[in-house]
């Protein structure tokens, strides 16, 4: 009974930061709907983001050893080719196991054994890319792929073989709800703030929301403040009626339906969150990234009116007054939250997951 319950077997493996974990989480919630015989197994790093959360999701987790490089000399990036090595017969014992009919990649460096081992043994090769620039994973493991999911028309560039490219969108968890939040009667005439850092939290926004945060009281704003777990010790003391400090926050659907301004960085996943929930935000993108990606991503919504583009260097400067002026203006507001809807794909997940639905032999 247990096997025919799950008839079909696909493996996901990416993670590091929640914009490589989190679009697989959507892709594998879109399949279970589509196909409830499925089973679905997670391949990543138990130290990073995923360990934390994919359980949390319900399903099975299988730890890799290998992790990315600091930018400094470490043991870690001594260690490397060994755990490169080892990672790499762990993913082959983890397919030999299981045997996935489709594997899924969403980037970061897991996902390199992981879906290494999943060709090696058979498997139909599905890749995410979330940024316009792809990640060196996602670039080295295209000839092994049936599939490669975009969410830029500017990827395309770096790919030689252009039929496996499909321009889908980013698959997101976040999903329109207003009619079913509960707002608090202390807030209903309080406009809201949330602010972001990425999973991993940003050290420049933490700074700038702690300069500034006297001044947002005064503006009888109510804030949630996600620190990241390395800076929340730092913070936590700004706790109080209307401000929430929190490491991490799970319930990300509620606090972006609540939201009247987002302040975040500029990556994939939370420009596709935004979109596809139509939030006027203030981006501020990471300068540690590839091709300076985040920058061009922001920059593109905001020519289009869809937010107000700070860099991060400007960030102190600037940034109070964004809020300040931006957040009870409602028609302003209103222009910005229609102008990004123009980016999102709320079907992104659903595309995807039809598509693995495919690969897995069944019929439409």
């Amino acid at each position: 009974m247990k096997s025919a319950q799950f008839k079909y077997r696909v493996l996901f493996a990416g993670g590091g930061t929640g914009g490589h974990l989190f679009p697989a989480l959507a892709v594998a919630e879109a399949l279970k709907e589509l196909l409830p015989e499925v089973d679905i197994l997670f391949a990543g790093n138990k130290k990073k983001i995923e360990g934390r959360i994919v359980p949390k999701y319900g399903y099975k987790f299988k730890p890799l050893w290998i992790q990315g490089f600091a930018r400094r000399l470490t043991l870690d990036n001594v260690l490397f080719p060994v755990k490169l090595l080892v990672s790499g017969i762990q993913s082959l014992l983890i397919n030999m196991k299981f045997k996935p009919i489709v594997a899924v990649g969403s980037g970061g460096y897991v996902s390199g054994p992981a879906i290494w081992g999943a060709k090696v043994m058979g498997a139909k090769i599905i890749l995410l890319e979330q940024n316009s620039y792809p990640g060196v994973t996602t670039r080295m493991l295209s000839k092994y792929a049936d599939e490669i999911h975009l969410s830029y028309e500017d990827s395309k560039k770096y790919f030689v073989n252009k039929e496996k490219l499909f321009l889908t969108g980013c698959p997101t968890l976040v999903r329109d709800k207003k009619d079913q939040i509960e707002v608090d009667h202390r807030n209903r005439n309080r406009k809201k703030l949330v602010v972001l850092g990425g999973s991993g939290g940003a050290k420049s926004i933490n700074e700038a929301i702690a300069q500034i945060i006297p001044d947002l009281v005064k503006e009888d704003i109510v804030i949630t403040w996600q620190t990241g777990d390395t800076y929340f010790e730092n913070y936590k003391g700004f706790q109080k009626e209307h401000i929430k400090v929190v490491p991490f926050i799970h319930d990300m659907i509620t606090e972006y339906n609540e939201a009247d301004l987002v302040i975040a960085r500029a990556g994939a996943t939370t420009i596709a969150e935004l979109s596809n929930l139509g939030k006027a935000s203030i981006l501020i993108p990471s300068p540690n990234v590839a091709e300076n990606h985040q920058y061009f991503n922001a920059k593109s919504i905001a020519d289009a009116g869809g937010c107000i583009l700070i860099e991060d260097k400007d960030i102190l400067h600037q940034l109070k007054k964004a809020v300040t002026d931006l957040i009870k203006d409602d028609e302003k507001i209103g222009q910005m939250s229609k102008n990004i809807r123009r980016f999102g794909n709320p079907q992104a997940a659903k595309v995807v997951a039809e598509r693995i639905r495919n690969l897995c032999g069944v019929e439409s």
